[in-house]
Order: C-alpha cells, then structure tokens, then sequence
C-alpha cells in the first residue's frame, strides 16, 4: 500500500531521515516509536500530503490508497450541535441525503442520464464505506468502547478524552485503506484508554500509530517502526519481543565494540612504533609499511559498529530540592468543593506529607486538573500550604508553563540562569544541544516542550511537585528516566496520571475521585482494581521483575560482565513468555 526507498528529509535547523525505507501493507497494526522530536509527526505529514515536501529517495503511495487521520491536536468544538452518532455518521447521512436529493430530482428532471450516473457515484462512495450497515457499524463501536450511554448526547458535552474515542470511530467506520493516528492516547483515563485499545485491536484495515504509551504498545500492534538517530528500522511482531531484540543485539554490539577497541588500540600501538623508527630509518619499506598501518586503522575506525537504535541517550532527570523537610504535612485539603457547569467535587478532604508520592486518578473531566492548579495557586480558602513550602507545577496545558515566543534559551533566562552558557551545560542532559536550543518554543513537539518543562521543574528545587500527566508525549525511554527521577526524589509528589506503569513503579498510595469525592486507595487495592479492568492477574507485578531484571543487565553490561548479562537475558525471556 505504501513504500519509502532511501527517504531523507531535513529542516534548514535538523536532519530527520537519511535514506530511511519502509513498508505499510494489509493486516500490518503498526506502532510508529522514537525519542521526543525525532520526526514522527513529520513523516506523517509527509505521507499525508508529499507534495508539500521536498525530499530525497522514493515514496511510492497506491493512488487508489484512502488515508484516515486522527491528529494529537485535535480539539472539541463546543458550538457542535450534533450529536455524538449525527458526528461518527457525519459522512454516511451526508450522503444518504445526496443520494435521496438524486431520487427526488429524478421525478420531474428531463436529464436522467447525468442524474442516473450521480446516483451510481453516490451509491458506489457509500457502498465503499460499508454504507448499509452505518447505523449497525456505529452502534458496535460505540458497544465495544462502552460509549453507548453518549450516542444520543450532543458532541458539545463530551469530555476531551471521549471525544478522541469519538474522532477514532468515526475514522474507522469510514473504511479508510490506512488509518493514521498520531499520539490518540494522550490524557485518556484508564477507562477510555481500554476502550481505545479494544477499538484498535478490532480494525481491519492497516493502523500506523504514534503512541508513547506501553499499555497500547504491549496489547496492540504487530509492527514496530522506529525512528531514531535520523535511522529507521522495522520489526515484524510485538514491541515486548522487540524490546528483548534490541537488549540482545546490544551486549552482542557491546561484545564487539570491545573486541575493536582492543584490535584498535594494538593497531595503533603498532603505527606509533612504525612512526618512531620512521623518524630514524629512511627505508622505503618501512614507509609503505607505516602507510599501510595507518590505512588499516583508518578502515577500522570507519567500521566501527554504529547503533542507533541500541544507543538511545536517556535524558538525566533528577529533581533535588533546596532544602529537605523533617516529616510535616505539606498540603492539606479541608472540604474543598468545585463547580462549573456542574458540581465536579464536594466537601473534599485529603493531606499529604512530606515525603508521599501521591498519584490523582479519576475519569476525564472529574477536576483533577483543576485541584492540581488550585493547590499551585494556593488562594483558596480550603486548601492550606505549609509555609516552608516550595512548590513547582507542571502542566498539561503546556502554555501555561511555557512562553511560545521564546526560545529555549531565552525561557531558561526567564527560569533565573544567569547565562547562556550556564543554559546550554544545563539543558544538554534533558537532549537539548546545538542548534536547537535558538529555536522557538512554539516549533517543539509536544514530547520536547514537557522535556522542558521537566527541565524547569528540576531547576527549581522545589520541596513539593504538582505533576500533571507528565509522561504525556514522553517517549517510552524518557518515561522510565522520569521514573527513576521520581523514585530518587526526597520530596513531596501529587501527580496526576493515567499511566499504569508510572503510577505503580512510583507512587506510594492514590486518590481516587469517583461520586464527586476523593477517597484513598493503597497501591494493593489499586492493583486489584486494575486487574478487574486491564490485566490478567499478577501482570503488573510480572512487569516488575521485568524491569528489575533489565537493570540488573544494564548494570551487568557497565560492568562489561557480559557472561552475566546472557544468564539474566535467559530470566528476562522467560518473563516476557509470562507477558
């Protein structure tokens, strides 16, 4: 359906691809993977639309291909009208409607011909899209994403998490040869985010997908495309498999490496003897043997094993703090009520200590979000700060945090760095180097823009942190560096979150709001409440043995202990079996 043949495209600032080449066909659930800002969401829009782009090597797109398109962006117009099955039938009444107007016009029109070939267009477009069954075909979607209840609300009522499930039905049951959609799952809750994953393992036609999320990356796709370092690879099968592919290829690489270093490094010895002599014996023969040496090395050094996919940069996350509390509460919420249109919580109580790391859940549109920016602003009457507080936020809504017309540079002046220099030695750990950081804010991806807002809120020093879906957009790889980040801290976290593994791996305890109030949950209880929903029994806590088995090989493969790290891949291959 679609092929790329030594792709390469590049902006004026950064080079994206370089000879990149890749295959999309029938039955192919494919999850498009790779670090923040390596041109995921441009090579989708250079699929969408080639022509707006100059770049080198082959694209070949069957000219008869329909492409359906869900963009991360998308947001919900309130003036809609509609209701939620009016929006998913949107194009099928449409052309019902035409196809009726057709009929009509035929009675009194002396000009069949052109009316009679009108109609057979209209019933060929509606045919094409499963037409007959539309009513049926929504009302399945709607079943098996358990979003029956809104099929007669209006589109305007929808929160934007169900209205994302909406956006991905009503591309699916237009029958679209390849669907495109770019980061779907941001902000879903838990339940929304199940629904998601049950509609795409039901799609028929080829998926590409950007997601970040390891939920849907573990249950979903058969096909990984990865992107990184400006290189592209394939794997056929499941994103556990090829996660165990790269660990396996990466100590056979580091096993390598070392063995060319060595050989490296004899050689050299050997050339800086052969220059020694030189200096003194003028044969010819030790000249041309000296000119070969140096052609040797110069071939070894040329082969040496490059990896982009092995060798990913993790960014250094660490939130440190200025100074440590003894063990106090820090927030302490006493019968906190909200409203907008409607009561979203009453009488609310809840404190958090010093040193908890609290996870807020709930289904979209509950008020987290709204809680979480009410404590940062701490002037409500109900909620209480204590005094030797530092609080930093971090938001969702990532205009609030960040200035789109400033650079990154100038953004971290405004954060308090005294210099550029003093930014850019700062800012290297979080993946911002070179060119990039005279860039304005506005031209990040949405993964890049919360790497700063990470950044600033390490910089701060802050005691207490309001994290507000913080792994939203973050790579996989950036996810698990900002867990680690969490589990060193020594302070106070109240995270809003919807990522099983963040909020399992790191936090200590939830809340959870639910009938417009907030009770507390221990991590046992929260457990067994999403193996009612998600996984099978004891999932998540095979996922970490999982991950402590990978830190063993990484720890196994500093140590250049490359017997151990085989047995631990041994244990690693059984887990995933279990998986």
């Amino acid at each position: 359906m679609i092929k790329a043949d030594n792709l390469s495209f590049s902006f004026p600032q950064k080079e994206l691809y370089k000879n990149i080449s890749f295959t999309l066909e029938e039955a192919q659930h494919c999850a498009f993977i790779g670090t923040s800002g390596s041109g995921k969401s441009t090579l989708i829009d250079i699929l969408m639309d080639p022509e707006r782009y100059l770049f080198d090597g082959r694209l070949e797109i069957d000219p008869t291909c329909r492409i359906g398109y869900v963009s991360q962006f998308s947001q919900l117009d309130k003036s809609k009208e509609t209701t939620v099955f009016e929006y998913i039938g949107e194009e099928f009444i449409k052309i019902q409607n035409e196809i009726t107007a057709i009929c009509t016009e035929m009675e009194t029109s002396p000009d069949i011909d052109s009316l009679l070939e009108q109609y057979q267009l209209a019933l060929d477009a509606f045919d094409s899209m499963g037409g007959d069954d539309f009513e049926s075909n929504i009302n399945k979607k709607l079943n098996l994403a358990n979003l029956m209840k809104l099929k007669d609300l209006r589109v305007s009522d929808l929160s934007g998490g169900e209205f994302k499930l909406i956006q991905v039905m009503k591309e699916m049951l237009e029958c679209p040869d390849l669907m495109i959609m770019d980061e779907p799952d941001v902000f879903l809750d838990f339940e929304n985010l199940n629904a998601l994953k049950n509609l795409i393992n039901s799609h028929k036609g080829i998926l590409l997908v950007v997601t970040h999320n390891r939920y849907l990356l573990n249950h979903c796709f058969n096909k990984i495309l990865h992107l990184e370092n400006m290189e592209l690879q394939e794997f056929d099968g499941r994103y556990i498999d090829y996660n165990f592919s790269l660990l396996q290829t990466k100590i056979e690489l580091q096993e390598l490496t070392i063995a060319e270093d060595e050989e490296i490094a004899r050689n050299e010895n050997i050339v800086n003897n052969l220059r020694a002599i030189a200096t003194y014996n003028s044969e010819a023969s030790r000249g041309k043997a000296l000119k070969a040496r140096v052609k040797f090395q110069e071939r070894l050094e040329a082969r040496r094993i490059k990896a982009p996919f092995v060798d990913i940069k993790q960014p250094d996350i660490r939130f440190g703090m200025d100074h440590e509390m003894d063990d106090c509460i820090v927030v302490n919420v006493n019968n906190y009520s909200v409203a907008f249109d409607e009561l979203l919580l009453e009488n609310v109580n809840f404190e958090i200590k010093s040193t908890d790391k609290v996870a807020l859940i709930g289904a979209n549109g509950t008020g987290k979000t709204t809680l979480l920016r009410e404590i940062f602003k701490n002037n409500h009457y109900a909620i209480e700060i204590n005094a030797d507080v530092k609080v930093a936020y971090l938001s969702q809504q990532q205009g609030e945090v960040l200035q789109d017309s400033n650079t990154i540079l100038e953004e971290f002046i405004d954060a308090g760095f005294k210099t550029y220099e003093e930014i850019r030695s700062y800012i290297s750990d979080y993946g911002f180097e070179g060119e990039i950081v005279n860039q304005k804010i506005e031209s990040l991806s949405g993964g890049e823009k919360n790497m700063l807002q990470l950044a600033k809120v390490s910089a701060s020093k802050a005691n207490v942190l309001l994290l507000d879906e913080p792994t939203s957009h973050l790579d996989t790889y950036t996810q698990i560096a900002l867990e680690k980040a969490i589990e060193d801290y020594k302070g106070a976290i109240l995270m809003i979150s919807h990522d099983f593994y963040s909020v399992v791996n790191g936090m200590d305890y939830v809340l959870i709001i639910e009938d417009k109030t907030i009770r507390k949950l221990s991590m046992r209880k929260f457990r067994q409440m999403i193996y009612a929903s998600h996984f099978d029994r004891g999932y998540l806590e095979t996922e970490q043995k999982k991950k402590s088995v990978e830190t063993k090989i990484e720890l196994a493969l500093k140590d250049t202990n490359f017997v151990l790290a085989k047995v631990l891949v041994d244990e690693l291959e059984e887990l995933i079996k279990l998986l």
